[in-house]
């Protein structure tokens, strides 16, 4: 039986409950939730050192009162990363990213996360394997430092197009090749709402099979409703989108006691954009996703 951890991210909270105080009761009071997945928006690692620490310890305060659990932390961002043209830009990234390792450790995560990069339009056409090799330069670089924080692990996301690496399962099997090795393991973060599905392999589009192929090694799933015949929607387990979408808790847990897992933490990763009425209903729909996922849970 593969044991199920069940809490939300805090991208909701970005700009909304910025303060620790204000997520952390609206996860144990309103959603009635323990666990939680950090977001580099929360605290920024170009923060100076003085900043940083402030946070850090009113996340970690706020985290007692209300018994909250924030094993893992993730960046939320969209850019390249260590995938970017330039050599000194690459650079940076990697010191904005052993950054967040650290403050990673510091909210109490023991794992922290990111894209592994992403290819510009004319990199990927021109020059694909250096900028590959660069890559996973730096991750393995990462995670040395990672350990070095007290990590367990760093995790990669899987996406959906070619140009944001980890789109299909052979090529994500390949990257976890290319990182083995590495001070501490650099594992895959599944989100159900992912896969490249044009791909010419069904199974690349297929929650599921990635769920099968990689549940074991996975410490984290990212749970986003997906709309049949529509790839990438990302919406709330709400009654209106459940009546059409294809991620069913029964399905998603045989998956992953098929693979093998033990243990993985299921956190919803939904995004709300400051529109209206999208702002207006964040908890509501929060709220309904948790009631749709909490029995399958054990904690």
């Amino acid at each position: 039986m593969t044991k199920i951890k069940f809490g939300t991210d805090l991208d909701f909270a970005t700009n909304r409950w910025p303060e620790p105080e204000e997520w952390a009761r609206i996860l144990s009071e309103e959603l009635g939730v323990r666990h939680a997945q950090f977001r580099s928006d929360l605290i920024q690692p170009h923060f100076s050192d003085e900043i940083i620490e402030e946070q850090a310890s009113g996340v970690r305060e706020a985290c007692k009162e209300y018994d909250i659990r924030l094993e893992h932390a993730f960046t939320s961002q969209r850019w390249a990363y260590c995938g970017h043209p330039d050599g000194k830009i690459r650079q940076y990234w990697h010191w904005w990213l052993k950054r967040y390792s650290g403050i990673a450790a510091k909210v109490g995560a023991r794992s922290a996360g990111s894209r592994f990069g992403i290819y510009s339009v004319k990199d990927f056409s021109g020059r694909r394997d250096f900028i590959l090799a660069e890559m996973v330069k730096f991750w393995k670089l990462w995670a040395a430092h990672s350990k070095n924080e007290g990590l367990d692990c760093i995790t990669f996301e899987n996406l959906s197009i070619p140009r944001e690496i980890a789109d299909t399962i052979e090529g994500t099997r390949r990257l976890m090749e290319m990182t083995r090795g590495s001070e501490i393991p650099i594992l895959p973060c599944l989100d159900t709402d992912q896969g490249n599905t044009m791909s010419g392999n069904p199974k690349d589009g297929d929650p599921y099979e990635w769920l099968r192929e990689f549940g074991k090694e996975c410490p984290i799933l990212h749970l986003k409703q997906r709309i049949r015949g529509n790839a990438s929607s990302g919406k709330p387990f709400t009654p209106e989108n459940n009546r059409d979408g294809m991620i069913i808790p029964e399905k998603v847990v045989e998956a992953l006691e098929e693979s093998g897992a033990r243990e993985i933490n299921l956190y919803l990763e939904l995004s709300f954009r400051e529109r209206l009425p999208q702002d207006s209903n964040v908890i509501r729909d929060l709220k309904q996703s948790v009631d749709f996922w909490k029995p399958y849970a054990d904690e």
